[in-house]
């Protein structure tokens, strides 16, 4: 069970509780959905930069000015819209936010904020054409 405070724009603070039950299937808590509809959608959560493979970045550049915008952002706000992340067996695939990707890489953070959601090898497959 964790506790959250949250802010709210007239300043008041509430809290509140959620709690989570880990699934018979091993997946984590908040149960990213099979892609066979076998129930919930993405989860955010925080993963290791490099426990996340990017297999496009051979092949796309990036706008330095932008990685730099971001990384300004970044420090200054935190991360505010997640990447997006495919999990197959176990393996964490990501094709957006690679500005997002590099600042964090260039400001030496550890993890990243990532929209997370269950995928088949065949939806990798489909990504990677």
């Amino acid at each position: 069970m964790a506790n959250f405070v949250l802010q709210v724009p007239s300043i008041r603070l509430r809290s509140f509780t959620v709690s989570a039950s880990s699934s018979s299937n091993g997946a984590p808590p908040g149960g990213l959905g099979s892609s066979s509809g076998g129930g919930g959608g993405p989860v955010i959560v925080e993963l290791p930069l490099d426990k996340i493979r990017r297999p496009l970045m051979r092949t796309r550049s990036n706008d330095a000015t932008k990685v730099q915008q971001l990384m300004d952002s970044i420090s200054e706000i935190g991360l505010q819209v997640p990447i997006d992340v495919l999990e197959v067996d176990g393996v964490y695939y990501g094709f957006s936010g690679c500005h997002r990707y590099e600042a964090h890489q260039r400001l030496g953070l550890p993890t990243i904020r990532c929209k997370v959601r269950r995928g088949t090898k065949e939806t990798l497959r489909h990504h990677l054409r």
